[in-house]
């Protein structure tokens, strides 16, 4: 699952992707409104995290021109202003959930998983295949009640499967969510962490879709 974290605070964006990366989430930054604007209309973020008090364009300003430009991805806005006011002026504009600074960052971490899951249709803290149990609040994987230790991306790719159970996803797509922005983006690894996944948790867990990807099968 791929975020964007919007804060131009050095101190507290480094905390905040270090916790981010930590929960198994890819992440870009930004610490203005302008590249903050530029990257969440031009990339495809499961989530974004924005916090209003930003250089060169503030933060409901922002949010208004995104969700004005069907920039769909949940937003858990970080703020100082933490009245009554601010907040319905931040829902009005847009905004999914709200954190007032300061605040402790498994509140963050708790109430964005709960937009991503929100988003992607689950009621559930926990995602579950069959037999095979993803829990985005620990970033573990179980199967048959057994511990799967998987490296950052594959957990990335089980993670964004999972999250879209139902659906086929394309390998572009995976590749746009499992990776930094700056990353080297190849797809080809795609098939190498497909590959390796069905080996950690079955064979039949991952279907390949001929010409179009891949989707959960049966765990």
């Amino acid at each position: 699952m791929r975020v964007l974290l919007v804060e131009d605070e050095a101190a507290l964006a480094d905390q905040l992707a270090l916790a981010l990366g930590a929960s198994g989430y890819a992440v870009d930054r930004a610490d203005d409104g302008r590249r903050a604007e530029f990257l969440g209309s031009t990339e495809r973020y499961d989530a974004i995290v924005l916090d209003l008090g930003l250089p060169s364009m503030d933060g409901l300003t922002l949010l208004r021109r995104w969700r004005d430009t069907g920039v769909t991805a949940p937003v858990l806005v970080l703020t100082a202003r933490g009245t009554w006011h601010d907040k319905v002026l931040g829902i009005d504009s847009g905004a999914d959930d709200y954190v007032s600074k300061p605040f402790q960052m498994e509140e963050v971490l708790a109430r964005l998983r709960a937009l991503i899951r929100r988003s992607s249709g689950f009621a559930s803290p926990v995602l579950r295949n069959g037999n095979l149990v993803l829990d985005p609040r620990s970033a573990r994987v179980t199967l048959n009640g057994a511990l799967v230790r998987l490296t950052t991306h594959e957990f990335r790719v089980l993670s964004y499967l999972m999250h879209h159970g139902g659906r086929v996803v394309s390998q572009s797509e995976l590749v746009e969510h499992i990776y930094e922005r700056d990353a080297d983006r190849d797809s080809n690894t795609v098939e190498v962490f497909i590959a390796r996944l069905r080996k950690k948790v079955g064979t039949n867990a991952i279907v390949t879709v001929r010409g179009l990807g891949y989707r959960m099968g049966e765990a």
